[in-house]
């Protein structure tokens, strides 16, 4: 193998295993000596357990060794989320509320997929308090940083799960998405996110958000996204959400060329305001790039309008709904911002909760009439580049927590559409951009082909943060 594992994607490791280039336990050592040597820059991991790791990296070499790996993912480290239920390691979401003694006997359905499928667990990333806000900070992990630069927020609340990735500690990540919380910090840190279609990768429990909840994958490249979301989307039958189990060889549909497609480019989705001109220019200039690989680009804003106060009222509510009957010394243990969205949400009405549920219905329709013209939509992926760690927002918070500098990723929480952020170029000061490629509902292949397409054209992921 020519490069150091850090630096090898997930389907260059599976190749590498299979020709019995480099073992499931080197990588796993060099991946572990790595997050000991450089983590504690950007605090991406809140549980590294290398005993556990090392035991599972074992049993994957005999495996190759033997000619019986489970899958292509047999030995391929994968970093979870610390909202991700992963039986013998505690699952604490970020919260001084959750007691760490469990007991932690369940894995959620992404984790035990992974585990049938042979990956190695590298441990638990950071995530900010049950995963509220589109930055990572906590006042139980602490702040965690961007590896392009280590003074601003890698997003969030996947934000463990960018840096992990954007620093090369781990080829492969799971993340979760209830209003961005993959695309952002993709968008952030420069690496790729997908918020499959709600129901394709199975959850278990239920997120406390309802069904504007996603799990998916996260990766340095499109391809490794796509293996991993054939192995985490396998049924499980704990989620009655889930969507009917389809087996899919999403690597296998990721050849499929722009020619011909019809694309709706919407710069600002008709509504949205303060958009970073440089941000901007960026995703101009990608929507160009799909037109010279052959898309029927048109500029174009879904007749839809602003959903913003639809998905406040549903997600206030349901913070309102999990924090509202806590004692009071209980709630003193919570974040002050998440704090004051659930006493928010305890005031809404349910007339108010009910009129926004009938409200979503309309919007999701809409969406989905206008998606009939065109198989993807384009957009930024985010409206400000990466800002202050430890910052709620770009600017002072009005209130909104982050709804007003994220207007394009949580619409697309509401209609349950697949979404992705790719990166389409980095600011003057060097800060990753990211493209938002939406697909019609239940396209979660075609937003992958689409991604493919594009990064093979623009192939930004070989970028490696200064330092790492």
């Amino acid at each position: 193998m020519n490069r150091d594992p850090h630096e090898q994607t997930a389907a260059e490791l599976s190749l590498a295993f299979a020709g019995h280039e480099v073992s499931p336990m080197e990588v796993a050592k060099a991946l572990l000596e790595r997050i000991a040597a450089l983590d504690g820059e950007i605090n991406a991991f809140c549980l590294v357990d290398p005993q556990v790791t090392l035991i599972q990296a074992e049993q994957s070499e005999r495996r190759w060794m033997a000619g019986a790996p489970l899958s292509p993912l047999d030995g391929v480290p994968v970093a979870i989320k610390d909202l991700l239920l992963t039986s013998g390691w505690p699952t604490l979401r970020g919260s001084r509320t959750v007691d760490p003694k469990g007991p932690w006997t369940i894995d959620a359905p992404s984790v035990a997929r992974l585990k049938e499928a042979g990956a190695i667990l590298l441990g638990k990333t950071t995530t900010p308090e049950f995963g509220w806000k589109g930055v990572t900070d906590s006042s139980l992990s602490g702040i965690t940083r961007n590896p392009w630069n280590k003074d601003l927020t890698p997003g969030g609340s996947s934000g463990g799960s960018a840096a992990a990735l954007g620093a090369r500690f781990c080829p492969l990540a799971l993340g979760t998405d209830g209003g961005g919380s993959i695309r952002m910090p993709a968008h952030f840190t420069g690496v790729f996110g997908l918020k499959p279609s709600f129901g394709r990768v199975p959850a278990f429990p239920l997120s406390p958000f309802g069904t504007v909840a996603h799990i998916g994958p996260m990766s340095r490249t499109v391809r490794d996204a796509a293996m991993l979301l054939e192995v985490i989307a396998r049924p499980d039958e704990r989620d009655w959400y889930a969507l009917p189990y389809q087996p899919t060889d999403y690597l296998a549909g990721l050849g499929e060329p722009l020619s011909g497609k019809r694309v709706a480019f919407s710069p600002r989705l008709g509504w949205a305001k303060a958009v970073d001109p440089e941000i901007e220019g960026l995703v101009a200039a990608a929507a160009r790039r799909f037109a010279d690989l052959g898309a029927d680009v048109e500029e174009i804003d879904p007749p839809a309008g602003d959903p913003t106060e639809i998905f406040r009222v549903l997600w206030w509510a349901s913070a309102g709904n999990l924090f509202g009957d806590l004692p009071q010394n209980v709630l003193e243990l919570i974040d002050p911002g998440l704090r004051a969205v659930a006493e928010g949400g305890k005031r809404i009405s349910q007339k108010d909760y009910l009129a926004a549920n009938l409200a979503r219905a309309d919007y999701g329709s809409q969406m989905r009439q206008f998606m009939t013209r065109y198989e993807f939509m384009l957009t930024p992926s985010v409206a400000t580049p990466a800002f202050a760690a430890g910052q709620l927002s770009p600017d002072r918070d009005d209130g909104k927590a982050w709804l007003g500098w994220t207007p394009f990723s949580y619409p697309f929480n509401l209609t349950q559409q697949p979404a992705a952020s790719v990166n389409c170029g980095f600011t003057k000061s060097g800060l990753p951009v990211g493209l938002q490629i939406v697909g019609r509902m239940f396209d979660d292949g075609g937003v992958l082909s689409a991604a493919h397409a594009y990064e093979l054209s623009n192939p930004l992921h070989e970028k490696v943060p200064p330092g790492f």
